[in-house]
């Protein structure tokens, strides 16, 4: 199934239909421009971010790779007052890592990298593990690598903590395990990524930034995109960062970090259009570039993931799709195209609230309504409902005071201080604080961000060190040293 539609999605539909009758399938089986409804009910999917005192999304909307849509809703820059364009720049996430993939595909294809060698063959410092992690399993996200930005939040880093690219894969390489046998599972890890940039820029000499340019961005037209390496640097047209703040208002939400690889990518609604039209028209790297960054990833026990290099494949109410999202601050973006009908839209916001994922398929829903499969009752979404496991009893725990103590993570190389708190533990790593609370039936304690901590103990039952879970980090050790009295 594809997603759920949202309150947005169905406004929109609604809007197209009643607006204009069916929506715009064509004669020859193709969609075609949008029509004068299908842009009122477009314009609909937008409206809540459209003042000129709130931050917004820029729209691209393309068929067979031209552009028929390009349109800017909000503010770029609240202090200034300058609107959103088709030609702001916006910080793109983790939409990056399908133009880093892209740069992996054409040096693999022109024999400077080789996707099935251990990654150890271009970054030796990584520990050995057993089996090997390969460069392909970092792109597909099978490699078991440890998340470095979820391992910077376990070290206690903030999110507006300064540590550089070179700190981060010396966290990496502290890891004695992966998160699983390499190639045994997919799970999603922004370390990949930054190891394929150290990847591109020991095999060129060059730095992503530079490989990117020259293979990519250039040839194909795309001037107001690159991958920002330097925070400080001055960026033509860039939009501002936003988060909400209290009473409707929004606070600036920018980075400090120079990381680039698995982020990083600045870039506009035009140039994404570009970049768009190499898939209908490959003048970089032609048809074998093309094969190789869509073709799905194969588990070592030979099932196939959805993923594929830098863009996931799935459908949407019955059409196909290749898709990827980006989250970075105060930025959201998304890229959606639906391979079947040639259609693709591209959704940039600055406000961390933006939802584009949710913004692209309700467009797509308006523009491809009659080509896909009809909304249904059980295809509504539905809010999760898990109060009752946040409100465990504390008895859970067999001796809930015998887990106060400070334990000392050597791959983290921080010490973890864990106190009794009203509604759990209190855990603490330098600045930062986490409240955890038991799990139902576990001698384990968990946050609602996602944190777990899964005690082990001796033979005597005492507390000896745990174990944390943090979404793309499982299995971190850590060990007793002291407890508190």
């Amino acid at each position: 199934m594809g997603p759920r539609p949202t309150r947005i999605a169905r406004l929109a539909i609604l809007l197209a239909t009643t607006a204009g009758g069916p929506l715009s399938a064509q004669d020859a089986g193709r969609p075609g421009p949008p029509t004068d409804p299908q842009r009122v009910a477009v314009d609909a999917v937008f409206a809540d971010v459209s003042g000129s005192d709130s931050p917004g999304c820029a729209l691209g909307i393309l068929q067979d790779g031209r552009p028929v849509l390009q349109k800017g809703y909000g503010m770029a820059d609240l202090e200034r007052g300058v609107p959103i364009g088709p030609a702001t720049v916006f910080r793109t996430g983790s939409v990056s890592k399908q133009f880093t993939a892209a740069v992996i595909a054409l040096l693999a294809l022109d024999g400077t990298v080789d996707l099935d060698a251990p990654v150890r063959a271009y970054v030796p410092e990584l520990p050995s593990y057993s089996p090997e992690v390969t460069v392909r399993q970092l792109v597909h996200h099978t490699s078991g690598v440890r998340d470095y930005l979820t391992l910077a939040d376990l070290r206690g880093l903030r999110a507006l903590d300064f540590y550089t690219p070179e700190e981060s894969i010396e966290l990496i390489t502290r890891q004695a395990e992966t998160n699983f046998p390499a190639g045994s599972q997919y799970l999603y890890s922004n370390s990949g990524y930054l190891l394929l940039t150290a990847i591109v820029e020991r095999t060129t000499g060059k730095s992503l930034r530079e490989v990117a340019r020259e293979r990519l961005f250039e040839p194909l037209g795309m001037g107001h995109t690159l991958f920002l390496d330097d925070h400080t640097e001055v960026v033509p047209r860039r939009a501002m960062g936003y988060s909400p703040h209290e009473g409707g208002a929004f606070r600036i939400d920018m980075t400090t970090l120079d990381h680039v690889g698995d982020g990083g990518v600045h870039t506009s609604i035009e140039d994404l259009a570009r970049w768009e039209a190499n898939f209908v028209d490959p003048t970089v790297g032609g048809e074998a570039f093309l094969e190789t960054i869509l073709t799905r990833g194969v588990l070592t026990g030979g099932d196939t993931i959805p993923y594929a290099m830098g863009v996931g494949h799935g459908t949407d109410r019955g059409l196909a799709t290749v898709e990827h999202g980006g989250s970075f601050v105060g930025f959201r973006a998304h890229t959606l195209r639906f391979p079947d009908t040639g259609t693709a839209v591209h959704v940039l916001c600055n406000r961390s609230d933006g939802a584009p994922g949710r913004r692209a398929h309700a467009v797509a829903g308006v523009l491809l309504g009659s080509f896909m499969d009809p909304v249904t009752a059980e295809t509504e979404a539905r809010p999760d409902d898990d109060e009752g496991e946040r409100n465990a009893a504390r008895a859970d725990i067999p001796d809930f005071a015998s887990v106060v103590g400070s334990y000392y993570g050597e791959e983290l190389d921080v010490t973890y201080h864990v106190t009794l708190d009203p509604g759990g533990v209190a855990v603490r790593a330098g600045p930062t604080r986490w409240t955890l609370s038991p799990v139902p039936g576990v001698d384990a304690v968990a946050s609602d961000a996602g944190i777990r901590l899964r005690f082990v103990r001796d033979a005597s039952g005492a507390v000896t060190g745990f174990l944390v879970d943090a979404g793309r980090v499982q299995n971190l050790r850590f060990v007793r040293t002291e407890p508190i009295h």
